[in-house]
């Protein structure tokens, strides 16, 4: 049963990674699943070597010690009834957690890499699991707006993309909404071509309006299957996706997008769209693969 999966958190000892675990503790305890830290790295031989010159260890064996040691407590602490293990795996955290991703019902991370990239960028860790684990991938945002706190505008948004029926980021989105109890927007951006627009004063508007009708149209289909007992809002807007997503977050406190996945190398494979919205959400982000 999904319920049995646990949520999994790769952790790598850094505010971010922290926050992400505040988060998934409260999404844990929400869905009454187990929390699984993760961490993994190649790379704690040469950062935790000052760390271990006074003590009888591995310089890895201490860091990964004290990253997982300091996570727990924070998830203990937070959510004690929420059960929590942890596992330390020697290899790069991006195919750790895609690997891990197989047996999870969900995936968080923080939102910096291993380099120390400022936060405004997000990490390449989390760039790379997002575009290939194979359950939803959280990317926790917001750090400075306390976005990691309980729910505070009781809305989860959801982007209606280009295939909108049968979307599964619409299904999560909405038993993400009846979980926490908050209302559902769903939001699709629309835009007219320049080579349709007119000047003709009889004719000024025309396309535009065809274009807003068809994302109605649109935001209708893919909310055809949402369960009763969800409170929706519809809603079209004007501009490029990236932007209308972005701005929508500012008041949400999940923003959810479909990604679907194309066969390729490991690379990063996700959209525009998402690449944008991953790096400049005001809220935490789910990534939901999207079967093709």
């Amino acid at each position: 049963m999904a319920k049995d999966l646990p949520i999994v958190v790769g952790v790598d000892g850094s505010e971010p990674a922290l926050r992400a675990v505040d988060w998934a503790a409260d999404e844990a305890a929400r869905r009454g699943a187990p929390l699984r830290l993760v961490y993994a790295s190649l790379w704690e031989r040469y950062e935790g070597a000052y760390l271990a010159k006074d003590m009888d260890k591995p310089s890895e064996e201490v860091l990964a010690e004290d990253v997982v040691a300091t996570a727990t407590r924070r998830a203990s602490g937070r959510r004690p009834e929420v059960k929590v293990s942890t596992d330390v795996q020697p290899e790069e955290p991006e195919y750790a957690l895609v690997r891990e991703s197989r047996t999870a019902s969900l995936l968080v991370t923080g939102t910096r890499g291993r380099s120390g990239v400022t936060e405004a960028l997000l990490g390449s860790v989390s760039l790379t699991v997002a575009g290939h684990a194979h359950c939803p991938v959280v990317v926790v945002r917001g750090s400075h707006d306390n976005q990691t706190l309980p729910a505070t505008h009781d809305r989860v948004v959801v982007g209606v993309g280009e295939q909108p029926a049968a979307s599964a980021a619409v299904r999560f989105a909405a038993e993400e909404a009846r979980r926490r109890g908050a209302e559902l927007e769903a939001v699709r951006a629309w835009r007219c071509p320049a080579h349709e627009t007119t000047d003709h004063p009889l004719l000024a508007g025309g396309p535009a309006r065809l274009h807003e009708q068809q994302a109605a149209e649109a935001l209708e289909k893919a909310l055809q299957d949402v369960p009763d007992g969800v409170e929706v809002r519809r809603r079209t807007a004007e501009g490029h996706a990236r932007t209308v997503l972005v701005d929508a977050s500012r008041d949400a406190d999940l923003l959810v997008l479909g990604a679907r996945r194309r066969q390729r190398h490991f690379g990063l494979q996700l959209g525009r769209v998402a690449h944008g919205v991953l790096h400049h959400s005001a809220c935490p982000v789910v990534i939901v693969p999207e079967r093709v």
